[in-house]
């Protein structure tokens, strides 16, 4: 018993082994992430500079000589957005395997706690056996008698300790799980983007090179190549919007939603429209999911169970719907949570934060993630905290990039952000003609 005391008060008095995710971050040499952050500053600066070329060619008017500049301009941002990504990979797959690191020293710290546990268990079921009388007339000398039973009350404490312990364990261990399944999903979604962006680049260089064949150079074949090209008002008007969460409208519809969200948050109406629109929201497991469903290949549930299943069902008894029939995003293969809800796939909990902020703009009583105004001007609302309210390219950037990853919006700067101000400078471009012509 003497020695399962001293090896519960090793245990007890010594660390725990189960060191957060954040400070496994931050183990690389600081050498190595300086030269990653100026790396990353560097191109940022020169994306900048390409960006605004782009738009003061745009400025200069429909010129041959303007679009091949604009196109040139294009090619080289992309590929500077590729060489961005490259590098955001490599630290997030230094991460990653820090991560995994840190959850293989939990487990070996559970395991062993595991095995002292079963020791001290052993011990005081034997000690539970003996009567006070029989500790008695083994121990005559009262001295010792006193002593074994003191050994007892300590091994009674230190069991509690060690269950508690372990019991803390499990959590930072699930937690780092979830932490590890959101860093995996992130670097695939970064892998897949940068095949976008080199596809991206592959097309605008045959954009130019068909564009140069078409027209052999002559700026009055481009000027009649152009004006047979330019889409017109009603057509734009008329054409088919698809909203990130489901479901779809007509371009007049959306715009004049977004146009309301623009009136109440400063967030320009190209913008909100962009982050809402399917193609640019990266978003491939939406609303095809039970918030109770369980992912077979995970086991995980759709919904995080305490962070967002009970304001879900909060949410739904309000708008008396019924949680079973209401479709939300997935979780996916990696095990990250899924469970955003309606057009502007906010989560539960965030919709909360908002829901009162929306229904003051809308009028809603409740507000609903699911009803395309009030989902227009809370994307409006989260945009605007974000810093996007009367904001340029690169602070529109930033901001989008917040709306999809939050916390980790640095590493989708150049991907999901990028994605989203290009399509916001497209549908700017069909705002004016449908507001013009």
């Amino acid at each position: 018993m003497g020695l399962v005391c001293v090896s519960a008060f090793s245990l007890v008095l010594g660390s725990v082994a189960a060191p957060s995710v954040l400070i496994a971050a931050g183990m690389a040499p600081s050498e190595e992430r300086a030269a990653l952050e100026a790396q990353l500053k560097e191109l940022e600066a020169e994306m900048d500079k390409y960006e605004e070329q782009v738009v003061s060619y745009q400025r200069q008017g429909k010129t041959l000589s303007g679009e091949i500049n604009r196109l040139n301009s294009n090619i080289a941002r992309i590929n500077l957005q590729i060489k961005a990504v490259t590098l955001t990979l490599q630290e997030l797959d230094r991460k990653i395997d820090d991560t995994q690191i840190q959850i293989n020293t939990t487990k070996a710290s559970i395991d062993n706690k595991k095995e002292v546990l079963q020791k001290l268990l052993k011990n005081l079921y034997e000690s539970d056996q003996s009567s006070l009388v029989e500790i008695f007339l083994k121990n005559p000398r009262l001295s010792d008698f006193f002593s074994d039973m003191n050994d007892l009350t300590l091994l009674q404490n230190n069991l509690r300790v060690t269950i508690a312990e372990i019991t803390d364990l499990k959590g930072e261990l699930e937690n780092q799980k979830d932490q590890y399944a959101a860093a995996r999903s992130d670097a695939a979604t970064l892998r897949s983007q940068q095949l976008v962006q080199k596809t991206q680049a592959d097309q605008v260089k045959k954009q130019k090179d068909t564009l140069l064949t078409v027209t052999k150079g002559q700026e009055s074949k481009y000027q009649a190549m152009l004006k047979e090209t330019q889409k017109t008002a009603a057509q734009i008007r008329s054409r088919l919007f698809q909203l990130l969460g489901g479901g779809e409208m007509s371009f007049e519809q959306a715009y004049q939603f977004a146009k309301m969200a623009e009136g109440a948050t400063g967030v320009r109406a190209a913008l909100i429209l962009a982050v809402l629109d399917r193609e640019s929201a990266l978003g491939a497991n939406v609303g095809r999911c039970k918030y109770n469903q369980i992912n077979a290949a995970t086991g995980k549930v759709t919904m995080h169970p305490t962070r967002d299943v009970p304001v879900f069902l909060e949410i739904t008894r309000e708008l008396g719907l019924d949680p079973e029939s209401v479709m939300v995003s997935c979780a996916n293969k990696d095990g990250a949570y899924g469970g955003a809800m309606g057009p502007a796939q906010f989560i539960p909990s965030t919709w909360k934060l908002y829901r009162n902020q929306v229904a003051k703009v809308t009028g809603s009583n409740p507000a609903s993630p699911w009803s395309n105004a009030d989902a227009f001007v809370a994307t409006g609302l989260y945009l605007k905290d974000a810093g996007a309210a009367n904001a340029t390219i690169a602070q529109e950037r930033r901001a989008a990039a917040k709306y999809y990853a939050g916390g980790n919006w640095e590493r989708f700067l150049w991907t999901y952000g990028e994605a989203v101000v290009n399509r916001a400078q497209r549908f700017e471009q069909d705002i004016r003609t449908i507001t013009t012509g």
